[in-house]
């Protein structure tokens, strides 16, 4: 199974991105994680997306098109989602002029985060599970991986605490079943 792997953060050192590195590398045997970068993705616009998607939002839609499920890495802004991640969503919401449908409509996601704060990111996954289920997609709670105090946990880019591995691991596996139970659905 192909899963597309899209953090909420551009930061180059990046904890959320980091624990998407660990998510490839933990990830159980049958699934495949790509990680998809936001850099390059325009704010929406809806007067754009009149005119035809950017090349950024077609890559964005034909990635997630082309997933079976989606792995979002939820950092937490001032208690919420950020924007990079919300603008993402904004623009899979959304059928554009090319597509018949939304890319989002359907799509199973697992939701990850890891934050310097004593909370992780529970309030912000709180709220990108509230967004991704008015766009349509299927959220339903598998429970958290709330990676806190994520210096002490994500050393040089490498998830190194051998626990959050496990939960991680195991948080995967549980994606990997729900993912097998989905199709069978379809």
């Amino acid at each position: 199974m192909n899963v597309l792997g899209i953090s909420g953060s551009l930061r180059q050192a990046s904890f959320n991105t980091a624990l998407l590195h660990a998510a490839q590398e933990l990830a159980p045997a049958g699934m495949s994680i790509a990680i998809h970068r936001l850099h390059d993705l325009p704010l929406f616009n809806q007067d754009v997306e009149e005119q035809g998607d950017p090349a950024p939002v077609v890559a964005l839609k034909d990635a997630i098109e082309q997933a079976d499920g989606l792995l979002f890495a939820c950092p937490e802004y001032n208690g919420g989602i950020t924007g990079v991640l919300k603008n993402a969503i904004d623009w899979a919401s959304r059928a554009g002029k090319a597509r018949k449908a939304a890319t989002l409509a359907g799509k199973t996601i697992c939701i990850v985060g890891a934050s310097p704060g004593i909370t992780g990111t529970v309030r912000a996954q709180d709220q990108l599970r509230l967004v991704l289920r008015r766009a349509g997609a299927r959220t339903e709670p598998q429970g958290d991986v709330l990676v806190f105090q994520a210096p002490t946990k994500i050393i040089e880019g490498r998830l190194v605490d051998e626990r959050t591995r496990e939960a991680l691991g195991r948080h995967l596996q549980g994606f990997a079943e729900r993912l097998a139970a989905t199709v069978h659905d379809i």
